[in-house]
């Protein structure tokens, strides 16, 4: 059942592969601000998913983010997100990550409560 207050954690090693160089979002070997935002879509979505009913899950439609400091390779960057508010379908999360020097980023993350057979169907006649 989803309930306000509902937290969940993800974790992600720095590596070459996510860096803004490997993106393409920018020339250095630091975590990339499109990773950060993949971490916090991926935390919430792991943490309610076992909440839905089957054959039902969860998108992500509003992210609002600042990347305030910069994770090396090496580092392991944490996602804490919490469950804000539940409007209906639209789930409002509060994301916030760091690594071991302290803060990286934070922000508000948005997701919909879809039924997959009926989002992938309207995808498909798109």
């Amino acid at each position: 059942m989803l309930e306000i207050g509902m937290k969940g954690t993800g974790k992600t090693l720095v590596t070459l592969d996510n860096t803004a160089k490997a993106f393409t979002s920018g020339a250095l070997d630091v975590f990339a601000t499109p990773a950060m935002i993949a971490l916090m879509e991926e935390t919430c979505w792991k943490m309610i998913q076992p909440e839905l009913e089957e054959g039902f899950g969860s998108v992500g439609t509003k992210i609002d983010v600042s990347h305030t400091a910069p994770s090396t390779v090496g580092k392991t960057v944490t996602c804490e997100a919490t469950l804000k508010e539940i409007d209906g379908r639209k789930l409002t999360f509060e994301v916030s990550c760091s690594d071991e020097n302290g803060p990286v980023g934070r922000g508000v993350h948005e997701r919909f409560i879809i039924d997959n057979e009926k989002f992938m169907n309207k995808a498909s006649s798109n």
